[in-house]
């Protein structure tokens, strides 16, 4: 006691109670919680608390929003609303794990080029990260976040769905339609920090590769005349391309080397 005045005198003067001087809380840690939180919070950077509920209850935690923004402010995940300079996130990411088996992480980006005539085109590349492959190139006038959801869900019957989909915050990805998709297959969308395209690399480096060997090398005449070259592209980039962080393999010939030693250990 700074003034040597016991806690009875004190708490007398001040009309306090001395039972809620020494109240200790019972409330549990919740470190489950807050772990689940932080993770949320690194994947969708750009969320703010009542976003995360939704996403919390989702889950299946029975929680209100006032108890996850008590653990949004202590465990300081609040962003700020000012973005700073040169679109630097303000938030630090932990770098992505790379992929260990086919299937278990895709990437996908928009691309766009023109026809002849100068038309547009939008092209959505979905790449898987393991093996390298190119598992679609949707090419289209248009595109929403419908059809970007249709084009996984026609992936999905041909080969299965990833646990998780690399993207950017791109408008079609943030959508409410492909974030409904996302949770009734129980993919998550790992969302790139804005303005940082090294985030998703492997994404950018198979555009760059599409970009110079095939559209810089192209006149489209239509939008049907695209999608046939564009096709016949991925299919050769797929089969036969050699990829040197495949040990110069073609990225098929890579899924089919990989399946067979999964075989062969188990």
């Amino acid at each position: 006691m700074a003034y040597q005045v016991s806690e009875r005198r004190a708490s007398g003067v001040l009309q306090f109670a001395r039972s809620s001087c020494r109240y200790e809380s019972i409330t549990p840690e919740q470190v489950a919680l807050k772990i689940r939180l932080r993770d949320l919070a690194s994947a969708r950077v750009r969320y703010g608390y009542r976003r995360l509920h939704v996403l919390l209850c989702r889950e299946g935690w029975a929680i209100n929003h006032k108890r996850v923004y008590r653990l949004y402010c202590q465990e300081n995940l609040a962003m700020r609303t000012k973005m700073p300079r040169r679109h630097k996130s303000c938030r630090v990411r932990r770098e992505r794990p790379a992929a260990g088996q086919v299937n278990e992480s895709w990437s996908m980006d928009f691309m766009s080029d023109e026809l002849f005539n100068g038309r547009r085109l939008r092209l959505l590349t979905i790449v898987d990260d393991f093996t390298r492959e190119s598992l679609a190139i949707e090419v289209s006038q248009r595109q929403t976040g419908h059809d970007v959801a249709g084009v996984l869900t026609r992936l999905g019957t041909e080969r299965g769905l990833p646990r998780t989909i690399r993207v950017d915050n791109g408008p079609e990805f943030i959508s409410k339609a492909l974030d409904q998709w996302a949770y009734w297959n129980k993919v998550t969308l790992d969302f790139s920090r804005p303005g940082k395209p090294t985030d998703n690399a492997l994404i950018e480096s198979f555009n760059g590769r599409l970009r110079a060997e095939c559209l810089n090398e192209s006149w489209f005449l239509s939008l049907d005349d695209a999608r046939q070259r564009i096709e016949s592209w991925r299919m050769d980039y797929n089969e036969r391309r050699p990829h040197s962080s495949l040990g110069n393999l073609a990225p098929a010939e890579f899924r089919q080397q990989s399946q067979l030693a999964m075989t062969g250990s188990t």
